[in-house]
């Protein structure tokens, strides 16, 4: 049996931050209900951030409510700081992502805390949380994100040590994942596979995902590396969607379909029905009129040469995209 690669669709939440429309909570959770439908496992279905900040995200509880009730696919949401993470398991979630930038000058303006004060926020996060399992059924997982983790778009390099020393607090402070990402862009496949090789030795049984955006045209060359390092989960967006308010000219995530398509050619499954991606798409398409989508799959379909793998769970229909 083929092994298996979580691709894990943020675009209702990284895809939406800089788009100009203003989505209705409605059309997010199409959204989300038909990437789960298509296999996909885990979907990042918004960010509780203050409206003033974002305002795409001030539907932040009935998406997240909604999507929870959908059922079907892991609902997870971004959140910067403790108030965030409270809202977010108030409205149901069980999976929390956290996210501060090894960049000093990027979590700054980003958040307006050092990385220390945040790193300290993220232990606060932690302990509501175990508070939390003390007292109910309710279990939670918090997944820790490194941003700008191969480069920042304010101060240029960001060294590799200080990566993993966020790591290594992360994981003494009880992180379930860690998150790692390229969140402007900058990263090549050889610094993916030399940091991504010595976070899963840190991390040793705590899961790892990679975040990657697309600024270069190396996303895809990115996700191989990290693969090769043994990296087993990444972030996605249909249509390459999203981008970071703090890198100018940056483009978004990773495209979903062209992903998808990358790990199963390479022999990996993901559960995911490359046509019914392309479908949602084209829905996703019409109500975003004039931002920018990628992908060589949409544009090209899928060669003839590709064969599915089959999916670990029989259950999720597959088939071959046109």
């Amino acid at each position: 049996m083929a092994e298996h690669v979580q691709i894990r669709e943020v675009g209702p939440r990284d895809g939406l931050q800089l788009v100009k429309t203003m989505l209705t909570a409605e059309q997010k959770l199409e959204w989300c209900r038909r990437a789960g439908e298509a296999g996909i496992e885990e979907v990042e279905v918004t960010s509780f951030v203050p409206p003033s900040v974002m305002p795409q995200f001030a539907d932040a509880g009935e998406v997240a409510r909604g999507a929870v009730g959908l059922g079907g696919f892991t609902a997870a949401a971004l959140v910067p700081n403790l108030k965030g993470a409270q809202r977010a398991i108030e409205a149901g979630l069980r999976k929390v992502n956290y996210v501060l930038s090894a960049s000093e000058a990027h979590n700054q303006a980003n958040v307006r805390r050092s990385t220390q004060e945040s790193l300290e926020n993220f232990k606060d996060i932690i302990d509501f949380r175990n508070d939390l399992a003390k007292n109910s059924s309710v279990r939670v997982q918090i997944a820790g994100g490194i941003a700008t983790s191969f480069g920042c778009t304010i101060s240029g390099k960001v060294d590799e040590s200080r990566v993993l020393e966020i790591a290594d607090k992360y994981l003494e402070m009880g992180a379930d994942e860690l998150i790692i990402a390229d969140t402007v862009g900058y990263a090549n496949p050889a610094q993916i596979r030399r940091l991504m090789s010595a976070v899963l030795k840190v991390a040793g049984s705590v899961p790892v995902a990679c975040h990657f955006h697309d600024t270069f045209g190396l996303g895809l060359a990115n996700a191989t590396a990290a693969l090769e390092a043994g990296v087993r989960a990444f972030d996605s967006a249909i249509g390459g969607l999203g981008g970071c308010p703090f890198a100018p000219g940056a483009s978004g995530n990773i495209n979903t379909e062209d992903t998808v398509y990358l790990v199963e050619s390479l022999g990996f499954s993901t559960g995911i029905d490359i046509a019914a991606l392309l479908e949602l798409r084209r829905v996703i398409e019409a109500w975003l009129p004039g931002e920018r989508f990628t992908g060589g799959v949409a544009r090209a379909g899928l060669p003839k040469t590709f064969q599915p793998v089959p999916a670990h769970d029989q259950r999720r229909p597959r088939r071959a995209a046109t």
